[in-house]
């Protein structure tokens, strides 16, 4: 005789504590409170027998009711028996699956977190603490606004894309163009960028191996116009050489700091980084030489700068402070000088028509023209890698007693003021210095 089944107006009512059947492994368990759930009961197919030589029962719950209706409580534990009847232990495809999601949502980590959990494993791999902070600012700033919430595994050639190509507003809040099209450096780096963060996350399964939708060679070059025909030259404005004896007295009238440095830097021919970061470690007086490590150059190699009278005389009467590595002493306590420190000497003298970038060039210029030191010396002088591969290939060694020659001339030429010939701005190209 058949099991006589629950009804709807039964699980409603009233019902002693206890289980009551409902037929092939349904119950509803009521508590002593009244509570009321439902619970599968089966024999796991994978269960082992007892000692009694039976296999036990396992009971499962269903979730309580009224939330869940009869009806619903029926079809689970139809469904139920059909994993049974399938070898399937209900129990643990249950937990399988709540493990499965659980790694599903831990896998489901947006572009932001990506980028920033990508920046913090390459926290080695960035030339310094200036140059990690420019991966997040161009990342907040450009593409977390569009994708930064979208799951990093989701990430196509479209939202790439979207990001690259995104407007830009003037002050007004007019369009001027796509970020691509005017700030051609910028979006070109954000989308190496976006790529490296994207091979990463593919790397660690965040998302699907396969083509990096952020890759330029054979896929984002097909859209964008390249970089090379978009950008345009810009320029240094550079002193003429003829002018610079007049300009280094009146820099030598000035007493501060930074005018200390930007006369060094003319004189040394360095880059404005490589001179506001110079500490006292890196010198050697005795020997006349200047070792800038490799992290602190442009091209990440090792460059030696010979010293002349005329910079040991400067160094020698700079003012020192207990604890500041550093040559040249900022405002701020045992720190450097500013970013724009020595822009803001030109500026104060009323050179706002130049940058200190600039006498890089007026040194190439006059070396090039008025003497006769050897090309390649004079490349080396300014730590740029020869373009002639088969010249550099001889030209293996720092050529310093020949360079010592050259910066020594340089000094002299420098504390000479010469009479007055062209006023013409000799500009150069701010990625060959």
């Amino acid at each position: 005789m058949a099991r006589k089944r629950l009804t709807a107006k039964q699980v409603e009512g009233k019902l002693k504590p206890g289980y009551h059947g409902d037929g092939d492994g349904l119950w509803l368990a009521v508590g002593k409170t009244g509570s009321r759930s439902w619970v599968f009961k089966y024999v796991s197919p994978t269960a082992l027998p007892g000692a009694n030589g039976r296999k036990p029962v396992t009971g499962m719950g269903l979730g309580a009711a009224p939330l869940v209706t009869l009806a619903e409580a029926r079809d689970k534990a139809l469904e139920l028996r059909r994993q049974v009847a399938a070898g399937i232990d209900p129990l643990e495809e249950r937990k399988r699956e709540r493990a499965q999601a659980a790694t599903d949502a831990h896998r489901l980590t947006t572009f932001a977190e990506a980028a920033t959990a990508y920046i913090d494993a390459k926290e080695g791999g960035f030339k310094n603490e200036k140059h990690k902070q420019q991966w997040r600012n161009t990342i907040e700033a450009y593409a977390n606004p569009i994708i930064g919430k979208s799951n990093v595994a989701e990430i196509n050639t479209d939202l790439v894309l979207k990001v690259l190509q995104q407007d830009v507003r003037d002050k007004a809040g007019e369009m001027v163009g796509t970020l691509w099209n005017t700030k051609t450096e910028t979006a070109s780096r954000l989308r190496g960028r976006i790529e490296a963060v994207l091979s990463w996350a593919a790397f660690r399964g965040l998302r699907p191996q396969g083509d990096n939708p952020a890759r330029w060679k054979g896929h984002l070059e097909t859209e964008l116009t390249a970089r090379t025909k978009l950008q345009k030259t810009q320029h240094h404005a550079a002193l003429p050489y003829a002018e610079v004896g007049e300009l280094m007295a009146e820099l030598r009238s000035r007493e501060a700091p930074a005018a200390r440095a930007l006369e060094f830097s003319i004189l040394t021919a360095t880059r404005s980084s490589e001179t506001r970061g110079a500490v006292w470690a890196e010198f050697d007086l005795q020997k006349r030489v200047w070792i800038i490590p490799a992290e602190r150059m442009k091209k990440e190699k090792e460059h030696e700068i010979p010293l002349t009278d005329e910079m040991i005389a400067l160094l020698e009467a700079l003012p020192r402070e207990d604890g500041n590595p550093h040559v040249f002493i900022g405002t701020a306590r045992s720190g450097g000088l500013s970013e724009n420190a020595l822009t803001n000497v030109l500026k104060r003298m009323g050179r706002d028509d130049l940058t200190q970038h600039g006498f890089r060039s007026t040194f190439r210029e006059w070396a090039g023209e008025t003497t006769a030191h050897p090309r390649e010396v004079i490349e080396h002088a300014l730590a740029h890698s020869l373009k002639d591969r088969a010249e550099a290939a001889y030209q293996r060694g720092t050529l310093m007693p020949k360079r010592r020659k050259l910066m020594e001339d340089w000094s002299k030429y420098c504390g000479t003021v010469q009479p007055k010939d062209a006023e013409n701005v000799v500009p150069i190209r701010s990625g060959a210095v």
